[in-house]
């Protein structure tokens, strides 16, 4: 019996945000290392926009704003090996874990990979708040304007939901 090995290409979605330091350098620095790392092709860069930090009881005008995008890549990387190396690319960018949804040199968040569901203790797909984000929802629709969110509809929908509120 012969067993037959399937080379396996995704389509990962992932927010880059950061609201301390040299944000720029913190997002062209998360370009590169994704463009560099083995089993990833960044496919599309959306133009970073600015908004306002977010916390549990809502946004913070007080808090540095954040920069933020959305970087496509084709992967052959599993979903939770994908999130253990945005760990490691934040990590490597100085992020400091202290305060959950605190100030951070560098985010990174996984929003979609390949369409899949998924809810374990360290990875829930698709991520459970892009549905309330137009600052992930908007650079997303930027690069990919028949996106989907699962679960949610066309992410170009959800977001004018969002906007005309």
């Amino acid at each position: 019996m012969s067993v037959h090995l399937r080379h396996i290409e995704a389509d990962a979605v992932i927010a880059v945000g950061s609201n301390l330091g040299d944000r720029t350098e913190m997002f062209n620095a998360t370009v590169r290392a994704l463009a560099e790392a083995d089993g990833i092709e960044v496919t599309a860069i959306s133009t970073p926009i600015e908004s306002v930090a977010v916390r549990p009881d809502g946004d913070d005008v007080d808090a540095p704003a954040y920069l933020n995008a959305i970087v496509l890549v084709r992967t052959t990387i599993a979903p939770h090996a994908l999130l253990a190396l945005l760990h490691d690319i934040e990590n490597e960018n100085g992020r400091v874990r202290d305060e959950r949804w605190g100030d951070r040199t560098l985010d990174l968040d996984l929003i979609d990979y390949a369409g899949m569901r998924s809810a374990t203790a360290d990875l829930t797909l698709p991520h459970p708040r892009a549905h309330e984000r137009t600052f992930v929802l908007g650079p997303w629709a930027e690069v990919d304007p028949e996106a989907e969110l699962p679960g949610y509809g066309r992410v170009v929908d959800i977001l004018a939901a969002l906007e005309g509120r």
